[in-house]
């Protein structure tokens, strides 16, 4: 028991990386995901193609693919071309990677949300002389947003988890935490399921309250 217990007390030091990587990646991911899916929304037909290519890459790629690129294929292909960079801490392209990741797909939550807005409440604001960025500000945006809340929330949680993925390149997250302390003890099974009770620890209490405040929202909709 003494083993479990230090497997989550090391796993533990970790908490703080993981929660700081997943907020940040929330935050880019809703204001660059609002800006994706406007573009989505739009009708320039250039942007929409770029915007929708970025899209389908990030969701049809692995995470650790990605952060695996950005930390050091990017690196090596600049330094390839004659660019001598290096990132100055991995804690970088994993924030970058994390926060793009998070932005494809806030991005078509977003856009659902948008879209979930009737059109006749855009028409009546035309009639009324507003022009289409008051309209997307006033009262499609903010509309929207409520909309998607919970989905916002779920990709907090979904976040938490995967930033599991950075241990592979250097970031002493949840699982690094575990995984040093497993490589210098040899208790595989105890750092494992430490790490895995301390995600249970800070995924379960946010998915309920998550799936509290979709009822709350809901039940204020419908009155």
């Amino acid at each position: 028991m003494a083993l479990y217990l230090k497997g989550i007390q090391i796993a533990l030091k970790g908490v703080p990386m993981t929660i700081v990587v997943s907020i940040f990646a929330l935050m880019v991911g809703i204001l660059f995901g609002m800006l994706l899916a406007l573009i989505r929304t739009s009708n320039n037909k250039f942007l929409k193609t770029l915007v929708s290519i970025y899209i389908e890459v990030v969701r049809g790629t692995p995470m650790i693919v990605q952060a695996l690129v950005a930390a050091y294929g990017l690196p090596m292909l600049l330094q390839k071309l004659g660019v001598p960079f290096k990132w100055p801490s991995l804690i970088l392209p994993a924030l970058l990677v994390c926060g793009l990741n998070s932005a494809a797909y806030m991005a078509e939550v977003i856009r659902g949300g948008l879209q979930a807005v009737d059109i006749g409440q855009r028409e009546a604001a035309l009639s009324l002389g507003m022009t289409r960025g008051q309209i997307n500000k006033l009262i499609v945006i903010p509309q929207a947003i409520r909309i998607a809340i919970p989905a916002f929330g779920n990709e907090f949680v979904t976040m938490i988890k995967e930033t599991a993925v950075l241990a592979y390149v250097g970031v002493i997250e949840l699982l690094r935490s575990s995984q040093l302390w497993i490589a210098a003890t040899y208790n595989t099974f105890e750092g494992y399921i430490g790490a895995a009770i301390v995600y249970l620890m800070l995924t379960f209490p946010l998915s309920k309250l998550v799936g509290l405040i979709e009822k709350k929202l809901s039940k204020a909709y419908n009155q």
